[in-house]
């Protein structure tokens, strides 16, 4: 069976799962761990995800993020692409570090955000690698000890977990370790929850149990939330993914997306792929990535070698840039 497409929009939280091909280690020292994060902080910077909890795990990592206009898939082809290259060179090793796909859940933030937190910040101690909360108070690698102050990552929004606790960092922090402390007291994680964002036994539990019963609830293996926050994301889904295919039927090639921007910019068509640096020239050059990207489904190395620029050029500009009035024609005369 095909797998279905990942879910994602501006503001979508995630919970991210990646683990390495073979389930081989894909942190095997500090060195690694800290060229991981350096790439974190980059990709936060550039494409501006909200991070909110993170741990890395010897042959694994969790993140939990909100995607902003870069989209979820930009954001991870970055990062693991990047960190692979590098950990390749450090170890003299070539191949896949990775699974081909990583793991990704799109969750409604209540109750999620929290839970979600709690689960992926406990990992280490629920794995065996450290032995109490005291140690994951100072562990470096993962984002529990930034939120209690050991610990400094500018791309780790603290803000949005600790003022769910208290109003004053003192009082937001002790709140939050004593939220842990309960967590870890249990023998098991939350069922539900565990079952649903590792996705190791398939369906949520109470998804099969809804099944079983012959219910006619929502459910979808991608989203974690309520009956209508499913139902509600997979619409919207199913609404651009309609919308997507009448456009790429019968999609422009690039060089004609360029000549109809230009003509409507009132510039050249060669303007827009000579690389010149006029305001003009900028926008119609955006509007071209946000289309041809955004809306017909060409490749960011395609649209470069139109544009003249590099992929990561391609990728910086989408991340960033929103249609000109004149794009919004332009595409509005796209739609059958």
């Amino acid at each position: 069976m095909a797998r279905k497409p990942r879910l994602d929009a501006p503001g979508a939280l995630h919970h991210i799962i990646a683990r390495g091909i073979d389930r081989q280690r894909i942190f095997t020292g500090h060195a690694d761990c800290k060229d991981f994060l350096r790439r974190v902080a980059e990709v936060a910077h550039d494409l501006k995800p909200q991070i909110y909890a993170w741990a890395l795990m010897p042959t694994h990592f969790h993140l939990l993020l909100r995607t902003g206009n870069a989209g979820l898939s930009t954001v991870m082809r970055r990062l693991m692409t990047g960190y692979a290259v590098g950990f390749n060179l450090r170890h003299t090793r070539s191949g896949h570090l990775f699974q081909n796909r990583y793991k990704s859940l799109l969750c409604q933030d209540e109750p999620y955000l929290l839970e979600l937190t709690r689960y992926i910040h406990l990992n280490p101690v629920r794995a065996g690698l450290l032995s109490s909360l005291d140690q994951l108070d100072v562990h470096p690698w993962c984002g529990h000890a930034v939120l209690m102050g050991k610990a400094t990552h500018a791309w780790q929004n603290l803000d949005a977990i600790l003022s769910r606790f208290g109003p004053s960092l003192r009082v937001g922090r002790r709140a939050y370790r004593e939220f842990l402390e309960e967590g870890l007291s249990r023998n098991q994680p939350t069922a539900d929850l565990h079952r649903g964002i590792g996705r190791e036994s398939g369906e949520w539990s109470r998804v099969l149990s809804r099944q079983r019963r012959s219910e006619n609830a929502a459910s979808d293996s991608r989203v974690l939330g309520s009956d209508d926050f499913v139902e509600s994301v997979v619409a919207e889904a199913e609404r651009l993914e309609k919308e997507s295919l009448r456009l790429i039927r019968g999609r422009p090639t690039v060089d004609l997306l360029c000549g109809s921007l230009a003509l409507g910019h009132g510039l050249e068509p060669d303007e827009v792929t000579s690389g010149a640096k006029r305001r003009k020239v900028i926008t119609a050059r955006k509007d071209v990535v946000f289309i041809a990207m955004k809306k017909l489904g060409y490749g960011g190395a395609e649209i470069a070698r139109h544009l003249g620029v590099s992929a990561s050029c391609i990728n910086r500009i989408a991340a960033g840039s929103e249609l000109s009035p004149v794009g919004k024609k332009i595409l509005d005369l796209l739609k059958p």
